[in-house]
């Protein structure tokens, strides 16, 4: 599995050529805000709408699919309830990202844009959101490459923890 970046705007998302995009949304945060308020704008409101009707909840365990074309440069959007923002923790990740590895298994997806639960308002730390992704994924060779929203600060991070493990690994 390779993780590789991809800054949080419209324009870098388009440019990702990736089949899926995963976001999230808070149960008690309108309007909506990372990559699930900027697919909301694409989309001219239509995740707010779901929203309104009750439908996308954001209630943790939740996942919604959103069909991407023709506005988006993504076929398949799935978006993941978080629940509270005050219950979120390590736990909430972990949770949500086995239901996004269970969805992307299912779905046959391998290569995906995936904004990480909490990530965009900065709620884990970005280095231990990598370790925590890297944990989960262990040696399942079901995903090729997940391309992390990150703002370009936390991709310099992860980048460089990533190349200080590299270090390690070869000095064992």
């Amino acid at each position: 599995m390779e993780l590789r970046f991809v800054n949080p705007d419209l324009r870098s998302l388009d440019g990702s050529g990736v089949e899926l995009l995963a976001c999230s949304v808070w149960s008690d945060q309108r309007p909506m805000r990372g990559v699930a308020g900027l697919l909301d704008w694409r989309l001219a409101g239509a995740l707010s709408r779901l929203a309104r009707t009750g439908f996308l909840a954001g209630e943790l365990g939740e996942v919604v699919f959103v069909p991407g074309r023709p506005r988006l440069h993504f076929d398949k959007v799935l978006v993941f309830g978080l629940g509270a923002r005050s219950g979120f923790g390590e736990g909430t990740f972990r949770d949500v990202l086995g239901h996004l590895l269970r969805a992307l298994g299912g779905l046959r997806v391998r290569r995906a844009v995936v904004e990480l639960p909490g990530r965009a308002e900065g709620l884990l730390d970005a280095e231990r959101a990598r370790e925590l992704v890297l944990e989960s994924l262990g040696d399942s060779e079901d995903n090729d490459v997940w391309w992390l929203v990150e703002p370009p600060e936390a991709q310099r991070r992860m980048a460089e923890r990533a190349q200080d493990e590299r270090r390690r690994s070869r000095r064992e």
